[in-house]
């Protein structure tokens, strides 16, 4: 027993300080915007503040899944010590080029900012998510965020949508939103661009038929988030978001994660995997801690002033 407790406390002292490496790390990033980026960032600084010695091959997609699969089975070859991939394109692509692997490139994946790793063929299961792979998860408490846009604007009747429908975790997420709308007298109205080049169209093609639009953790959407802004500050049509980051770039609202400790509680997982903890050892996590932010400054330009009673709760107002 006595034994035993001595390699416990070996252990966490490992997972504590670090002192093993350096190591390398691949990184596929599905795109760069500032959720993802701050995913990066936060992973990054964990390691370095708990004294890991990690250098970092990073691959950027630029939404392109045909280089996110190339990305994967470049990954593969570069025999790195742990593979992370963030975004589920980038997730689905490196998990595929991992399976067909041999024996010996084998290596641990750790996935984030992944909405649904089960819905998106990543694991099996959030509890046993199998021998290579596990991650964080950002899966949307998608009730409080109807609650709170339905708290900012209570006489809403129809609300937008904009999103890839390309993306699986985003259709998942839709269908989640249109049940829990349903419940609240809410009509969903859809509106799709299969890249970033189409999302000024789809936005505008909301103008006129609904009173807000909802931006889920969708990477082709955010990506080109600006020109979403835009249109709603030319029509008066208020823009909600799911992650905090883009209040910052003009959203008028989100009650959302904070991508950056998104990383940090990755880079959490990443320690202890790079100690010797087997993936599967590992349960997928999810992020819990919500922060309501608003944009003053985009609320105005929008028409929609916040009410008191958020403005209250919120943890930062942008003015």
């Amino acid at each position: 027993m006595k034994r035993l407790a001595l390699v416990a406390g070996i252990w966490f002292l490992l997972i504590g300080t670090g002192v093993a490496g350096p190591y390398l790390i691949s990184v596929n990033q599905f795109v760069e915007h500032p959720a993802l980026d701050a995913v990066l960032r936060g992973l990054q600084d964990d390691l370095q503040e708990h004294d890991v010695a990690a250098d970092f091959k990073v691959h950027n997609a630029q939404a392109n899944m045909g280089t996110a699969v190339q990305i994967g089975q470049q990954m593969i070859g570069e025999r790195a010590d742990l593979l992370v991939a963030i975004a589920t394109p980038s997730a689905q692509a490196t998990v595929q080029a991992l399976r067909k692997a041999p024996k010996d490139l084998q290596r641990p994946l750790l996935f984030t900012a992944v909405t649904d790793p089960v819905a998106a063929g990543l694991v099996a299961a959030f509890d046993r998510p199998g021998d290579q792979v596990t991650g964080v998860s950002d899966l949307l408490p998608l009730a409080e965020h109807l609650q709170m846009i339905l708290t900012y604007r209570p006489q809403l009747k129809r609300l937008g949508v904009l999103y890839n429908a390309g993306e699986a975790n985003s259709k998942a997420t839709l269908v989640a939103l249109q049940r829990l709308a349903e419940q609240n007298g809410v009509t969903i109205v859809e509106a799709t661009a299969a890249k970033t080049a189409d999302v000024h169209a789809a936005v505008k093609s909301l103008v006129g038929r609904c009173d807000a639009v909802f931006i889920p953790t969708d990477n082709t959407i955010v990506s080109a988030l600006e020109s979403v802004l835009k249109v709603g500050g030319e029509n008066r049509l208020p823009i909600f978001a799911a992650d905090v980051d883009s209040v910052a770039r003009g959203a008028v609202a989100a009650m959302g994660f904070d991508y950056y400790q998104h990383g940090r509680q990755t880079g959490a997982m990443a320690r202890k995997i790079l100690a010797g903890t087997k993936p599967s050892a590992l349960p997928v996590e999810y992020q819990q801690e919500l922060q309501l932010h608003i944009n003053l400054k985009a609320a105005e330009a929008m028409g929609a002033p916040p009410p008191q009673q958020l403005i209250d709760r919120a943890a930062k107002l942008y003015r």
